[in-house]
């Protein structure tokens, strides 16, 4: 198939595909950041770059196109030229590794598909809602009472309970 567009038009083209904050992801950090999780987004020192990451659950969650990240390849494979076959196939195969790496870690790793996200979104987020709490929640009422569980066990020192008064005595890098 011969290209009707320059080599410069085509890198032109090419650079503005977003990697990173497409609409997709936004979709999906905003219906998470609406029922009140909280998360980091593209960290750089986990391989792939996780589109969003949850730190004190240990779970990666990718947002992939179905396209770019080839969804079910050998039965379209035939239908692109020998370049994207060799880009598809490379991609891939990163995705492979850095799942296998981010495992390994012990990290949780979900990857959710462009048409699973299209299709069905609400299954989406409640996957993701599973993998960080443990549990599958069944309502929101359910998940307020796990972020609240969540977030009394996670103070930042060393509670000591007196006469039914709750101290909090910080615990910093530096005291012995």
């Amino acid at each position: 198939m011969v290209d009707n567009l320059t080599p410069q038009q085509r890198s032109y083209c090419m650079s503005c595909v977003k990697g990173k904050d497409t609409g997709l992801e936004v979709r999906v950090r905003s219906a998470l950041h609406k029922k009140g999780l909280r998360f980091r987004k593209h960290v750089h020192n986990l391989p792939g770059n996780p589109d969003i990451v949850f730190p004190r659950a240990r779970v990666a969650v990718f947002v992939d196109g179905d396209f770019w990240h080839g969804y079910r390849f050998a039965l379209w494979e035939y239908k692109v030229s020998d370049f994207w076959k060799k880009k598809i196939n490379k991609n891939r195969a990163r995705d492979a590794v850095n799942h296998r790496k981010l495992r390994r870690m012990g990290w949780a790793v979900i990857r959710l598909w462009q048409h699973d996200i299209e299709k069905d979104f609400d299954t989406c987020i409640d996957q993701i809602i599973t993998a960080v709490f443990g549990v599958k929640v069944s309502s929101e009422s359910q998940l307020v009472a796990l972020k609240i569980k969540a977030k009394r066990g996670s103070s930042k020192g060393k509670c000591i309970h007196r006469k039914r008064k709750r101290a909090i005595i910080p615990t910093f890098p530096w005291v012995c």
